[in-house]
Formats: structure tokens, sequence, C-alpha cells
């Protein structure tokens, strides 16, 4: 595979930025700001690594108007150096080629439908019903079942399953061994035993998405759940059944989302925090890791629960003072009352 080479005043023209120093030097890959070598870009976007700055070997780094001056090598200028970084980075991710066609030991039901560009990979199944489009990239062991249909230019990493009445838009990314489409947890319970209630609905998922490892996403029991676009999903999270989730939202490493909750857009979900079933959250809604939403969040902003961690001492004699938090109160608001009555 070739390496992918380009001067810092390429780089320059192409994504809008400002750049100071030697224009000529030739990039061909990123790195830390402590380990890239002359040939790498790196970037600085927090101020705690700015000591690094003046001892990087860097060929180029991009970073802010007011770090310039102590810039010991090339560097490029943007507003927000981390959205620069991650546009330029890009440049230098190469994947293996996928060749068109389907593997010998992929199975392809007569009723599925294939696109000519696509890509099927080693051992993957897919069944009747089933749509790939144009340019879709399905790695190895994929399965895609009835009335799925994978959207132009998606890629399936590997190991991915999609169960039943599953679409995703185009350029979806979905890592290896996530699941979509399987049952959600719907049942009642009928005197002494549980009946299960048959999940009906599917999954919609829009353009531009990322569906982390390990994830799953159940179809609905009526109607469909729903990512809009440019949803982004860590690994190993759960949205259940009839769950909503807005355009652009992002949701960290084991958070979960109950069923037929809704999210807005452009939220942030923190890492293991879990939002109850039933809820809704605004647009424009953060909520810190592990923190749990147990009702609807109707503003804008930043929300936390949970107990702050401390030594384990001090935790136990406050855990031990949980229990009569109650009395407390009705003590000290006794005495509030007292003392104005005198």
């Amino acid at each position: 595979m070739s390496v992918f080479q380009i001067t810092v005043s390429e780089l320059a023209e192409r994504f809008g930025l400002v750049s100071h120093g030697d224009g000529s030097r030739v990039i061909d890959g990123v790195g830390t700001l402590a380990g890239a070598s002359p040939s790498q870009l790196s970037f600085l976007s927090n101020s705690k690594y700015a000591s690094q700055l003046t001892a990087t070997s860097a060929g180029v780094v991009v970073m802010r108007e007011e770090n310039v001056a102590d810039s010991p090598v090339a560097a490029l200028v943007a507003h927000d150096p981390y959205v620069a970084y991650a546009k330029i980075a890009a440049l230098f991710e190469r994947y293996p080629a996928s060749p068109q066609g389907i593997h010998p030991t992929a199975v392809v039901a007569p009723g599925a439908q294939v696109a000519p560009t696509a890509s099927i990979g080693p051992g993957c199944v897919i069944e009747d019903g089933a749509i790939i489009e144009d340019g879709a990239i399905l790695g190895p062991h994929c399965i895609i079942g009835p009335e799925c249909t994978v959207g132009a230019q998606c890629r399936l990493v590997a190991r991915v399953t999609l169960v039943i009445r599953v679409t995703l838009g185009k350029r979806v990314l979905v890592h290896p061994g996530a699941v979509i489409g399987s049952d959600g947890f719907g049942l009642a319970f009928d005197r002494d035993h549980w009946i299960k209630l048959p999940q009906l609905g599917g999954v919609r998922i829009g353009d531009d998405c990322e569906i982390g490892a390990n994830t799953t996403i159940d179809r609905g029991a009526l109607d469909d759940t729903v990512l809009e676009e440019d949803v982004r999903l860590d690994n190993q999270i759960q949205i259940a059944h009839n769950v909503y989730i807005g355009a652009h939202t992002a949701m960290a490493g084991c958070s979960a989302v109950a069923g037929s909750a809704k999210i807005g857009r452009y939220c942030m979900i923190g890492g293991n925090a879990g939002v109850l079933g039933h809820l809704e959250l605004a647009d424009r809604v953060n909520i810190t890791a592990k923190s749990l939403v147990t009702h609807s969040i109707r503003e804008p902003g930043e929300y936390s629960s949970g107990a702050p961690l401390q030594e384990s001492r001090q935790w136990r004699r406050n855990a031990a003072r949980f229990k009569h938090l109650d009395e407390y109160v009705r003590r000290l608001s006794a005495l509030e009352k007292d003392s104005n009555n005198e």
C-alpha cells in the first residue's frame, strides 16, 4: 500500500488554514506532540499539553493563533485545532481495497438484490428480500436478514448482524459484532408466567451514522426504532425498542437507552449513563458519565447524577448517614421554625 504524502502548503489550501513556516515540508502521517517525527503532523488543542510544543519534532502542528510564537516548527492555524486535525488525519487513513463482487464462500439467497459495485466478503449470508446498494462493503461473516437494506457506500466491518426489517442509509459505518434489529425486551406477565410480545417494527438508521463494536439496537414493537442522520454510537451500547435518537447526537461506551425514550438532536450521552424508558430529552442536552436520567429534560444544558468519588472511609461514613437524611431535614426544619417564632 503506497504512502500518502502532502505538503504543508497543500494542507493549508485544502482545509482553509493559515500556514506559518516551511510550507514545502512533506507530511506522510500524524502523531502526538511528544512522539511525532519530522514527516508527521500533530495538533495542540488542550492548553495542558502546551509545554510539549517547544520540544516537538513534528513537521507541522495544527494550533490556535496564540500558540504560533512558541512553535519551533511549521504551524497551521485553525479556530478549532481538534476539528482541523480530525479532517486532516482522515487523509492518512487507508483501508485495504475491497474487491467488487461476491466472495465464493458467501451465501446469497435467490431473492436478495446485490448491486454489482458492492463488495460481499467471505462467509457472509444475505437472505431473501435483502438489498445491498451501490458501493456497500460487507466484511467477513456479516449476516443480512430478510427485509433489510444496506445503503450505498455503507461499510459493515465484520460479523455485523442485521436481523430483520433494518434499513441503513448512505455511508453508515458499523463496527464488528454489532447486532441491529434484534428482538426488543417486550414482556407481559400473565398471573404466573411471562408472555413474549411480538416485535413487529423495524430499525431505521439515517445517513452517515456510526455504530460501535458489539452495540445492540432492538427493532420496534410496533413503530420503528429510529436514528436520524449523523448519530454516533460508541462500543457496547444498548438501544431498546422504539427509541428515537435525533440527528448529530453522540453516545459514549456502555450507555443505554430504555424503550420508547426520545433523545433530541445534538445531545451527548456520557459513558455508562442511562436513560429510562418513555422519557424525552430536549435538543442539546449533555448527560455526564454514569448519570441516570429518571425524568424528562425539557431545557438544553448539562445534567449529572450520582455521588462523586470519595476516599473509602469518608464514603462509608456518609453512606451510613444516608438513611437518616429525612430525619435530619425534619429536625432542621423544626429548628428553623422555632427560631422564626422567637
